[in-house]
């Protein structure tokens, strides 16, 4: 079972909000636009798990580092 961390940002006026995808260790391995993220989980080998992220990503709150078990 593979563990990452999630934090959604708001994003304000014309700023669009984002996801940073990180790993166990807290490293950054992604960083993308909640509405556009097909080429950066496709770069880090997750775009199979695309649908599942983004139903997770519409469960949590904005500004709070979620923890995401992952089964591969």
């Amino acid at each position: 079972m593979l563990k990452y961390y999630l934090l959604k940002i708001q994003g304000k006026a014309k700023i669009p909000d984002y996801v940073q995808l990180r790993d166990e260790q807290f490293t950054l391995l992604a960083y993308f636009r909640l509405d556009r993220p097909e080429k950066a989980l496709t770069k880090i080998g997750l775009a199979d798990q695309e649908q599942q992220i983004l139903e997770f990503l519409s469960t949590i709150p904005f500004g709070k580092v979620t923890e995401w078990n992952m089964n591969k």
